[in-house]
């Protein structure tokens, strides 16, 4: 008996080593340390790589040429929660492609060549804890609702891009935030800057170097000037101007209001002239009797 199973060994270690082969297959240039780990830093890849795990949960790809990523990337991996996309050539994101990450909990784009963030983009990923957007050289546009849904972001990056501007409901839509970093963008001091800075003053402790870390320069010449040095009293002069939106609603309001004086006018002018010709009529009628 212990014959045949000295025997049947070598068959069942083929057999089984077979069977765990089939099931899990690590990328051609890629290391797998482990069974949910695809490693594929550094490999001079220009497309993502074929026979990803389906199981994978942490998805290396950072130093490579990766272009661009298909907008159902993400379908398949429904386990995926630390993605690493930093320092390759993305030049724009996929509509739809990051709504489907439910579990994502940490997205790495730093270090590529983003040029907008836009509405939409990263969909109800509700678990993403931290989200890496700095150091993309020509992003010079974050929508209003580009973080539409990350309720449970703890930390944003978006330092050293090419941003001078940004509005502030895309910060005031992140009720979880602790970390945030803004520094190394050109911002410039003028009036659409104020709400920012007014929201920087008041949670400037969520900036790893308060606000002696950001520099923004001023519309007139150009200097320099360290967002410490300002206060709000700086954009003092804003207070009384009004936004585009303002003068619509202004224009919009006029128009109506124009608009309804003209209709109350013809009704009062007919109205009127209804009572006119009815007093005409009685006149005429009380002199034929006469």
């Amino acid at each position: 008996m212990f014959s045949c199973v000295r025997w049947l060994q070598p068959f069942l270690a083929l057999l089984s080593s077979t069977l765990i082969s089939c099931g899990y297959n690590c990328p051609s240039s890629c290391l797998c340390p482990d069974h949910h780990t695809v490693d594929c830093t550094g490999q001079g890849l220009t497309r993502l790589p074929d026979s990803i795990p389906l199981d994978v949960r942490r998805l290396l790809l950072s130093n490579n040429w990766i272009p661009w990523i298909p907008s159902d990337f993400l379908v398949l991996y429904s386990d995926l929660v630390y993605l690493d996309l930093r320092n390759n050539s993305l030049t724009r994101l996929e509509p739809g492609t990051l709504s489907t990450s439910s579990r994502l909990v940490y997205l790495d784009l730093g270090s590529n060549n983003l040029t907008e963030i836009p509405s939409g983009t990263f969909g109800e990923s509700r678990s993403l804890i931290k989200l890496r957007l700095g150091n993309n050289p020509y992003l010079n546009m974050v929508s209003k609702d580009a973080f539409l849904g990350l309720t449970s972001l703890r930390e944003l990056e978006l330092e050293s891009n090419a941003l001078s501007g940004l509005d502030v409901e895309v910060l005031s839509q992140l009720p979880s935030l602790r970390v945030i970093r803004l520094e190394g963008n050109p911002w410039v001091c003028n009036c659409n800057f104020a709400k920012l800075f007014l929201w920087l003053l008041e949670n400037q402790h969520k900036l790893p170097n308060g606000l002696e870390g950001m520099e923004c320069s001023l519309p007139v010449d150009g200097q320099q000037v360290s967002l410490s040095d300002l206060s709000e009293d700086s954009f003092r002069e804003c207070q009384g101007l009004l936004t585009l939106t303002d003068y619509l609603i202004v224009i919009f309001s006029g128009i109506c209001i124009s608009v309804a004086a003209i209709i109350a006018s013809f009704f009062l002018a007919s109205t009127i002239h209804c009572f006119q010709r009815l007093k005409s009529k009685r006149t005429d009628e009380e002199e034929a009797e006469d």
